[in-house]
C-alpha cells in the first residue's frame, strides 16, 4: 500500500508479479485497485536474505538488451521482498514494512449509494483496513449513511502508446474543457445506466447541473473529445519532461492490453556449461575488456591477482570477451534476440554429454524406442531443472511481439539506473527431444523452397509490413527475423506432444512450457524442450519425467501423429494456408488441433501447420515424420 496507508491489501505470488501483474499494472483488490508501484519505491530493508536469485547467464542478457534503451548495468537480480511469518505475527513490524509497495488507482472513486464521484484525497472518503489478519476486506467507505457504504474506483482511465497511464479527467470532460461557472472545485455525480451496448455512464456536476455520457470519449470520433496525453508514469510518480505528443485512448482499468510485460528467461545450466564464464566477465569486466588475442589473455592468467583465470578454457573464454565487445560496440540488440542467444549454451547442455546431476540439473538419457529411432536422436528425462525470469520493462497498448518488436514503446520499472531488476524462479523437470539431424536436413532442404513453405514465409512479410511503425525511419527488412521452416516443424511436433500429455496424462497444458531450440544456418538444432513451469508441487512430482520412459513415450509420439492427422474443423483447418492479402502465421492449426495456452507457447501460437508433419489432402511429400509411424 502507499506510504500514507501503510497496510497490507493482499498477496501475489512471485510470478504474479512477472506475468500476470508487474510494475505498472493493476491488481484488482475485492474493493478497489492498486497499481503496483516502480523499483525505486521497493525496499528489501528487513527482508529475506535470500531474495538474490543467481543466475549469471540471465544477468547478463539483461545487461544486453537494456543496452539497447541507454540504461545502466544491472549486478542483481531480486526476488519479491518478503519475510516469513508476516501472515502468523500480522500486527508485527514485518507486515507493514516488508512487501511490494502499491497505490490506489484509480484515484476516483464513486459511493455506492449516493453515487457522488471523487478523488481519494478530497476528503470524501475514508479507508477503512481495520483487521490486520484480513487484509483483502481493505475498503473505502462514504459517509452518505450511517452504515456508510462502499466506494468503488471510477474504473475509466486514459492511455497512450508510449505506455503513459493517467485518470480519466471527469471536471474538464463534463464541462467541455472548461472551469465551472459556480464553484472552482465542484462535485460530481456517476450514474451507470446500464445495458448491453458499451458503456452507458453520465457525468453530472451536481453545482451547475451539467451532463455528459462517458460515450462521447468512446472509439475513434471520441478521441478528439479527449485531451493530450500528459505523459504520467504513476508507477515512478513523475510525468515526461517534455510532454507526450500522443493522443490519449480511452480504456476501462484492468483491459487486458493496459499492460505487458517484457521478460527474459533462462535455465540454470551446469558449471562447465558456460555459465561461470558469463559471471567471470560481469565481476571482471573493466579488467578483461582490454584482452585482444590469447596472448594478452595467457599473460593475465601468469598474474598473481589473475591466477582464477587458469580454471577457465582459455579459447571459451576469449570468444565469450570477443562476443561481449562485439555486441557492446554494435548495434543494441532487442529483447528477442537475447532471449534466442540464451539458447545456444542450453541446447549444449541438454544435447552434450550427460553431466554430473546437480540441485538446478539433472540430466539422464533414456532409450528411444525402437520405432521412434527413425524420428528422434535423442530421448532424455530432465530430472530437475531450475528457471529464472527476470522482468525487463512493459508496455501499453501495444504488446511485445517477438516478431515486430518496433511497435511496442518500453516503459522503464524505476526513473533512474538502478543496480538490479525484479526476478523469480521456478523448479521443475521436463523431457528433451532431438530429432535426427540427418532428417532434418533433408526435409529441410526439400521443403524450404517449397510453395507450402514459400506461402508462410510471405505471410510473415506481410505481417511485418502491416505493423511496421510510421515512427521507424530507418532501413526496414520485411523477413529479418524469419524462423524457418525448422522452427515451424519442432514447433508444430512441440504442440502435437504437449496436447497429447495434457490429455493423456491429467497435466493441465497451461503448466507446461516449450523451448524451441532450431538456431539459424550456420548452428542449426533441432531440440525440444518441454517441461513444467508453474511454482507449485505440480512441477516437482515426476509426472512428466516419466512421460520419457521407454514403454509410455511410444505411444505418447503415436498418438500425437494420430490426432494430427484430423481436425473437426476438417477441411476447412486442413486446407487453411495463408495467402495474399492474409498476414496470420499458421497454416493448419486451430484451437480444436494444435493451439495451446499463451503461457505455454513460446510464439503466440504462431508457426504452426500439421501438413508438414502428417500427410493431409493427398501432401504426403512434404511430411517430415517417417512413413513407419505416421498412422
Amino acid at each position: 500500500m502507499s506510504s500514507h496507508f501503510n497496510r497490507r491489501v493482499g498477496a501475489v505470488r512471485p510470478s504474479h508479479l512477472m506475468f500476470t501483474a508487474g510494475i505498472g499494472s493493476l491488481v484488482d483488490l475485492p474493493n478497489f485497485s492498486v497499481l503496483i508501484k516502480g523499483t525505486d519505491f521497493w525496499s528489501h530493508a528487513g527482508a529475506a536474505t535470500d531474495y538474490d536469485i543467481d543466475e549469471p547467464r540471465l544477468r547478463a542478457a539483461v545487461n544486453r538488451s537494456l543496452q539497447r534503451y541507454g540504461r545502466g548495468r544491472i549486478e542483481q537480480l531480486r526476488a519479491a521482498p518478503w519475510l516469513e511469518g508476516a501472515d502468523t505475527d500480522p500486527r508485527g513490524w514485518a507486515a507493514q514494512g516488508v512487501g511490494v509497495p502499491v497505490t490506489p488507482f484509480p484515484q476516483w472513486l464513486r459511493c455506492t449509494a449516493c453515487n457522488v464521484l471523487a478523488a481519494i484525497d478530497s476528503g470524501e472518503f475514508a479507508f477503512v483496513n481495520s483487521n490486520p489478519r484480513t487484509p483483502h476486506e481493505a475498503k473505502f467507505v462514504h459517509g452518505c449513511k450511517s452504515k456508510k457504504p462502499l466506494a468503488v474506483a471510477a474504473r475509466f482511465t486514459l492511455v497512450c502508446t508510449d505506455g503513459h497511464l493517467d485518470e480519466f479527467p471527469y471536471a474538464p470532460y463534463v464541462h467541455h474543457g472548461q472551469a465551472c461557472g459556480k464553484v472552482p472545485r465542484p462535485k460530481l455525480r456517476m450514474k451507470d445506466h446500464g445495458g448491453n451496448q458499451a458503456a452507458n455512464v453520465t457525468i453530472e456536476c451536481v453545482a451547475c447541473g451539467a451532463k455528459r455520457n462517458i460515450r462521447e470519449a468512446m472509439g475513434e470520433r471520441g478521441r478528439r473529445h479527449l485531451p493530450r496525453c500528459r505523459g504520467r508514469h504513476p508507477h515512478l510518480g513523475m510525468y515526461e519532461e517534455n510532454g507526450c505528443d500522443k493522443d490519449s485512448v480511452l480504456m476501462v482499468a484492468g483491459a487486458s492490453n493496459q499492460w505487458f510485460p517484457l521478460t527474459l528467461s533462462a535455465l540454470a545450466l551446469p558449471r562447465a556449461r558456460g555459465g561461470d564464464i558469463d559471471k567471470l566477465l560481469d565481476d571482471h569486466w573493466p579488467e578483461l575488456r582490454t584482452v585482444e588475442n590469447r596472448g594478452q589473455l595467457d599473460f593475465m592468467a601468469n598474474l598473481p591477482q589473475f591466477g582464477f583465470l587458469k580454471e577457465f578454457d582459455a579459447d571459451a573464454v576469449l570468444a565469450a570477451i570477443t562476443a561481449r565487445k562485439r555486441g557492446a560496440d554494435g548495434p543494441a540488440p532487442s529483447a528477442p534476440d537475447v532471449q534466442a542467444d540464451l539458447f545456444g549454451p542450453e541446447w549444449d547442455a541438454l544435447s552434450g554429454p550427460v553431466p554430473p546431476p546437480g540441485d538446478d540439473f539433472a540430466l539422464r538419457q533414456v532409450p528411444v524406442p525402437p520405432p521412434l529411432g527413425e524420428l528422434f536422436r535423442d530421448v532424455r528425462q530432465v530430472e530437475r531443472l531450475r528457471e529464472a525470469r527476470a522482468m525487463i520493462g512493459f508496455t501499453r497498448l501495444d504488446a511485445p511481439d517477438p516478431e515486430s518488436p518496433e511497435i511496442a514503446s518500453r516503459v522503464s520499472l524505476s526513473r533512474g539506473a538502478q543496480n538490479w531488476v525484479p526476478a523469480s524462479e521456478v523448479r521443475g523437470e521436463g523431457v528433451f527431444l532431438r530429432v535426427r539431424d540427418d532428417l532434418m536436413a533433408r526435409w529441410t532442404a526439400r521443403m524450404e523452397k517449397s510453395p507450402q513453405m514459400e506461402a508462410h514465409r510471405e505471410a510473415y512479410a506481410r505481417f511485418r509490413r502491416n505493423r511496421k511503425s510510421d515512427r521507424m525511419t530507418s532501413d526496414f527488412d520485411p523477413y529479418q527475423g524469419w524462423p524457418g521452416a525448422r522452427y515451424i516443424a519442432l514447433h508444430t511436433l512441440s504442440h502435437l506432444l504437449i496436447r497429447t500429455i495434457a490429455l493423456e496424462c491429467g497435466y493441465n497444458s497451461a503448466s507446461l512450457a516449450e523451448r524451441i531450440y532450431a538456431g539459424d544456418e550456420q548452428h542449426p538444432r533441432t531440440g525440444i524442450l518441454i517441461y513444467t513451469a508453474v511454482p507449485d508441487s505440480e512441477g516437482t512430482l515426476g509426472g512428466l519425467v516419466s512421460l520419457a520412459e521407454e514403454r509410455e513415450f511410444g505411444r505418447i509420439v503415436r498418438r500425437a501423429l494420430a490426432d494430427a492427422g484430423h481436425c473437426s474443423a476438417d477441411p476447412l483447418c486442413s486446407e487453411r494456408l495463408p495467402h495474399d492479402p492474409d498476414d496470420y502465421l499458421h497454416g493448419a492449426a486451430c484451437h480444436v488441433c494444435l493451439f495451446v495456452s499463451e503461457t505455454t507457447c513460446e510464439r503466440a501460437n504462431r508457426f504452426l501447420d500439421r501438413r508438414f508433419l502428417v500427410p493431409l489432402s493427398g501432401e504426403g511429400e512434404q511430411v517430415l515424420t517417417p512413413a513407419g509411424l505416421l498412422p
